[in-house]
C-alpha cells in the first residue's frame, strides 16, 4: 500500500489530547497542506485562522459550546484550533473549505498529530462575538465558518477503525 493510502487508512478523529504544546513548525506544515487543497476554478476561497493563543482558543471554544448547548470544551483540550472559513461569494466555497479541512487532517496524521473536525464554525462566526473576533484579527469579507480542525498530540491510543459499510461503492460499469 502507498504511504498516502496508509495515512488515509490510519487517520482517526482524536478526542483526547496531551497537554504538550505543538511546535509552530508543525502547525505551519498542517496549514500549508490546507492551502494546497483543490479549490473550484483555483479561486482559493478559504482562509485558515491558526489559533495557538490559549485565551482566543478558549473564547472560540466557549462560542462553540454555546451553539452546542453544553458547558464543556468541545475542542477536547486540544491546544490548537485551525478555523477554516471560506468566501461566500465563491460558488464552491463550502466544498473548497471541506477539502482544506481534509488536507489538514491528513497532514496532521502524517506528522504524528491528532486532529478532529469540530462542527458549528458557521454559527460561531455568524454570532456578534465571532464577528468581533474576525474584526480583531483584521479579517474582512463575507466569510462563512466551515469547520474547526483541532490539533494536538493524542493522549492514549488512537480509536480503532470501524468497518466500512456494505454498499459504500456502487459500480456502474
Amino acid at each position: 500500500m502507498s504511504e498516502t493510502m496508509e495515512i488515509i487508512h490510519s487517520r482517526r478523529s482524536v478526542k483526547s489530547y496531551a497537554d504538550t504544546p505543538v511546535p509552530r513548525e508543525l502547525v505551519e506544515k498542517v496549514c500549508e497542506a490546507g492551502t494546497w487543497a483543490p479549490c473550484g476554478m483555483g479561486r482559493q476561497s478559504p482562509i485558515i485562522l491558526a489559533v495557538t493563543n490559549k485565551a482566543l482558543r478558549d473564547r472560540i471554544s466557549t462560542l462553540n459550546a454555546a451553539v452546542m448547548g453544553r458547558d464543556a470544551d468541545p475542542f477536547y483540550g486540544a491546544p490548537v484550533v485551525l478555523v477554516v472559513l471560506a468566501d461566500k461569494s465563491v460558488g464552491s466555497y463550502l466544498y473548497d473549505g471541506c477539502l482544506t479541512m481534509e488536507n489538514m487532517m491528513l497532514a496532521a496524521a502524517d506528522l504524528g498529530l491528532g486532529s478532529c473536525w469540530i462542527h458549528r464554525a458557521k454559527e460561531e462566526f455568524e454570532s456578534e462575538e465571532g464577528k468581533a473576533i474576525l474584526r480583531e484579527l483584521g479579517v474582512e469579507g463575507d466569510y462563512e465558518g466551515i469547520g474547526n480542525c483541532i490539533l494536538g498530540y493524542p493522549k492514549g491510543e488512537l480509536p480503532k477503525a470501524k468497518p466500512r459499510k456494505e454498499g459504500y461503492i456502487v459500480w456502474a460499469e
